[in-house]
């Protein structure tokens, strides 16, 4: 009996432990639930919007589209920067079955080099399969041909056309439009750095100096992209959206590439550059810098031996010098001094002196001769025979009397020791003295005796060719100042030349006045007397000619000399002769041209810078060189 109760309570105890882990379970089962259902409506209500957003990025991508990069014309409609197709040789990696033989069947038909092999499998590595690589790029014609006949046995090989940039014209052009190279790491963070970034997604190329880099904006164009649905591997299985890209504008140069052609073929290689502005306006007609390089070996991608050649080049191929070449502007500057002392009164029309070859600094205990080109000198002189024959005595004591400060100040008018503005990013604005500067820089005190050899363009004193060419333009136009400029027009893409909107270059504010306008005749008078004069230190040059200009040599001393010994440029190093400079207008009533020359060690300003802007002036007056004086 007792044995049966005590399996009864048993029973009920086990029965009581049963119902209450059922309950606790049937608890923990509805709590589950309501997590799970909470979880649910978290997932589908709550955070719909967040999550079908993800699965769209998932699911549809932004594919970029480079837009058609802008053309460069000349002044003339004629293209010196296009756009042309080339061909690549790109595989498709899942299409190919055996990728070693299929590159070994190619380099059997196709010289392609282990480098480009190599190239091509870091490629395929960070690539997706579906997506096509190429191997060997800018097919030639015959190398087309060839694998268009073995085509079929090359599943997954196909020609692909593209377009990239082209200059025509070649190293002729270099200095002036530039040319675009593939994008780096620096261009990324520039382009980051301006918020221009997105804009090149799919551009592989950008403006890398001269034109293409300062009107990079203007010839890039705004790029496009669409909307594509992708699988789960990211091939694309259908387009949703398309915003075409915008093209970049056409733009039209101040250049007259037959004038450019000309005067480069004049340079004939010599290390020098030569500057050909329109008084007018300043547009800039010809821009040439010698010797050059050819733009498109760096489009296609320069190797890394040849672009080692030119950085050691000792003639400097790479250096635009009539923006960056650095000269001291020699007896060019004259005619400028000329206008600074009538206009302070050092001088007058009237001042005459004598010239007996040698100057002192009047009343000082140094017994330095400064000696005039002449040696047994010019005798009596005034401002306007002074610039006729260069006559360096006069202006030995213009510079005493005005003094750096006054010279500095003036000189900076006429723009030397500034930028030009010139629409070309790569310019220097050489070294107009000052007191301050030498302080800086050499740390000592400006001397009297410093400011002497300034009076000539000598001493401190450097320039670039276009800051002389500037300079001569201001002295033509009597004070008025206005940026020596290449861009002429835009065109949007797809118009015809004839619809180009035409740029506006007014003067600038700091040009010179209160001149008085008899002052600035007397100066170009006696650059008129250089070339016609019956002194005239280019008369010779410019003997017969079917036009009247005006001019001013300059013979840039590059090896000092000592008082007593003579400069004979056979008995020096070809690096340290003389630089030969010319700049001149014509027609000496209505000019139409400056040309500016500078000729490194190549001699006297007359007689080579003389002869040269001659030929140039003839060409561009004359129009047929074969009808022209030689």
């Amino acid at each position: 009996m007792l044995r049966k109760r005590s399996q009864i309570r048993d029973y009920k105890a086990e029965a009581r432990l049963f119902k209450f882990r059922a309950i606790a379970a049937f608890i923990g089962i509805v709590f589950l639930l309501g997590l799970l259902v909470v979880n649910f409506y978290n997932l589908q209500i709550s955070g719909y919007q967040d999550y079908q957003t993800r699965s769209n990025d998932n699911r549809i991508q932004i594919v970029p589209i480079a837009p058609t990069r802008g053309l460069i014309y000349d002044r003339n409609g004629v293209i010196l920067a296009e756009n042309r197709p080339v061909f690549d040789l790109e595989i498709t990696p899942e299409e190919v079955e055996n990728m070693d033989d299929t590159i070994s069947g190619l380099r059997k038909i196709l010289v392609i080099t282990p480098d480009q092999v190599e190239d091509f499998k870091k490629e395929l590595r960070r690539s997706r399969r579906f997506k096509s690589i190429p191997i060997l790029t800018h097919l030639t014609p015959e190398q087309v041909a060839k694998f268009s006949v073995k085509q079929h046995s090359f599943p997954g090989v196909t020609v692909n056309a593209s377009l990239t940039r082209y200059y025509p014209y070649g190293e002729m052009m270099t200095h002036t439009i530039g040319y675009v190279s593939r994008i780096n790491d620096r261009d990324l963070q520039r382009l980051a750095n301006e918020g221009k970034e997105s804009n090149y997604q799919a551009s592989r190329f950008i403006g890398k100096i001269g034109i293409e880099r300062y009107y990079e904006d203007l010839l890039h164009g705004t790029a496009g992209y669409q909307e594509v649905e992708v699988n789960s591997r990211g091939r694309v299985i259908r387009r949703l959206k398309y915003v075409p890209p915008i093209p970049g504008k056409d733009i039209v140069l101040n250049l007259d590439i037959k004038l450019q052609e000309y005067v480069y073929k004049l340079l004939k290689g010599r290390r020098g550059s030569a500057v050909v502005l329109d008084p007018k306006d300043d547009g800039i007609l010809a821009m040439v810098s010698s010797p050059s390089y050819d733009p498109n070996s760096f489009v296609r991608g320069i190797s890394s031996r040849d672009f080692r050649d030119l950085l050691e080049n000792k003639n400097r191929p790479l250096v635009n010098r009539a923006t960056l070449g650095i000269y001291p502007p020699a007896s060019t500057i004259k005619p400028f001094m000329a206008i600074a002392a009538l206009k302070e009164g050092i001088i007058t029309p009237r001042t005459s002196r004598n010239d007996p070859g040698y100057w002192r600094i009047p009343n000082s205990k140094t017994k330095k001769i400064y000696r005039d080109w002449k040696r047994w000198g010019h005798g009596v002189v005034n401002i306007t025979k002074a610039i006729e024959e260069s006559v360096d005595t006069f202006f030995y004591q213009v510079a005493y009397d005005m003094g750096i400060d006054d010279i500095s100040r003036w000189m900076k008018l006429f723009g030397f020791g500034e930028y030009t503005g010139v629409d070309i990013h790569e310019e220097s604005k050489a070294n107009m003295p000052t007191r301050d500067w030498k302080q800086l820089r050499h740390k000592t005190p400006w001397y009297e005796g410093d400011t002497i050899p300034v009076g000539i363009g000598q001493g401190y004193w450097t320039a670039t060719p276009i800051q002389i060419a500037k300079a001569t333009s201001v002295l033509v136009n009597h004070g008025k100042v206005i940026s020596p400029h290449l861009l002429r027009a835009t065109i949007d893409s797809g118009e015809s030349f004839d619809k180009q909107v035409l740029e506006k270059y007014p003067s600038s504010p700091n040009s010179i006045n209160n001149v008085p306008e008899r002052y600035w005749d007397i100066a170009l008078h006696g650059m008129n007397l250089v070339n016609h004069g019956k002194t005239g230190t280019a008369r010779h040059y410019f003997k017969n000619t079917k036009y009247v200009s005006g001019g001013k040599s300059g013979t840039a001393q590059v090896f000092g000399l000592g008082e007593d010994e003579d400069y004979n440029a056979e008995e020096l190093a070809e690096h340290l002769r003389d630089h030969a400079l010319f700049t001149a207008f014509a027609p000496y009533k209505d000019p139409r041209f400056i040309v500016t020359v500078v000729l490194e060690n190549a001699g006297g300003g007359s007689s080579q810078g003389g002869s040269f802007v001659r030929k140039v002036l003839d060409y561009a007056l004359l129009g047929d060189k074969n009808e022209v004086e030689k």
